[in-house]
């Protein structure tokens, strides 16, 4: 989810469901020791309960950056073991370290040596030729006796060599069994179920079979997806929200942040799915990707949009 789930995109899905537990984009520790942390760190109050993930495999490093994850009040800090890029495998980040539990369960260790807030991994089911039941078992094995009771796995293994990112997620078949038998091979552990989820009718199914349900780039393009999650999975006594509701609660915030300086683009741009499936939908998505851009831009932009919803 690099370069969709930043401050703006979490604040958006927060106003739809107020327990489903967010994550920042993947932050590498080398961002984070030496850029501004700050501003790689900077959530609304409103995010929580929010979780930040990390990618490296320095175990100081990592300890370090899971100690600045913590102060900064962060619930949870998560180590991506799942990106199959190019770029983070030449980092030795990502989907490449399940080649390498050991480090893996090294970083696991060096984190919860400093910090209180829980220590999760999120990784896929395998990479390449290490795609066998007894691998997968091997490396949560390894990671849990380190510390590590949280796992969230992808149900697609990743090919570092000949698919690009974006093949690697889709080509790769699904495998949700292996998944559901990880939960029958490590009862003790919360295992976390990933990949290709599409409805809530989806989620309920494999919350029958394992402790909880991450979505992805349904939940990003599809955002309305998450308004009965509250009522339907967490059993809130809350009603949801109509989209006109999000979207009033989005305006308001649009201005505060313009007022800092935000640009409005930076922040339609994760909105754009709000009405997905809506009679004026298109239309609506169409005026905003036009002219959002257009600098000195402002809520009158989205006002424009809104006519055609009306029409």
């Amino acid at each position: 989810m690099m370069g969709w789930t930043d401050r703006h995109d979490r604040y958006f899905l927060r106003t739809i469901s107020r327990h489903s537990l967010l994550y920042t984009e993947m932050v590498t520790t080398g961002a984070l020791i030496h850029g501004d942390s700050k501003r790689y760190l900077a959530y609304h109050k409103n995010e929580h309960p929010l979780a930040l993930q990390l990618g490296g495999s320095d175990p100081s490093d990592m300890a370090t950056c899971a100690r600045m994850a913590e102060d900064a009040g962060y619930d949870e800090v998560n180590i991506n073991v799942g990106c199959p890029s190019d770029r983070v495998q030449g980092g030795n980040i990502g989907a490449c370290l399940m080649a390498t539990p050991e480090v893996v369960a090294e970083c696991v260790d060096a984190m919860r040596c400093v910090v209180d807030i829980p220590v999760t991994v999120k990784h896929r089911i395998g990479i390449d030729d290490q795609d066998s039941v007894a691998a997968l078992n091997h490396f949560v094995q390894l990671v849990a006796a380190a510390g590590c009771e949280t796992f969230i796995v992808h149900a697609r293994k990743a090919w570092l060599q000949g698919l690009s990112p974006k093949q690697n997620r889709d080509v790769p078949p699904l495998d949700y069994e292996r998944i559901y038998q990880l939960k029958k091979d490590f009862p003790a552990l919360e295992i976390i179920i990933n990949g290709g989820i599409k409805t809530l009718a989806e989620t309920e199914q494999h919350l029958t079979q394992v402790d909880g349900v991450m979505m992805g780039r349904e939940a990003y393009q599809n955002p309305y997806i998450l308004a009965t999650v509250d009522r339907d999975i967490f059993a809130s006594n809350s009603e949801p929200l109509s989209r006109e509701q999000i979207l009033q609660k989005m305006l308001e915030y649009i201005e505060k942040e313009q007022a800092k300086g935000a640009a409005l683009n930076h922040i339609t741009r994760h909105i754009l799915g709000l009405y997905k499936g809506q009679y004026g939908g298109k239309s609506w998505r169409r005026v905003l990707s036009k002219k959002a851009h257009i600098t000195g831009s402002g809520i009158e932009v989205i006002e424009e949009a809104n006519q055609w919803l009306a029409s």
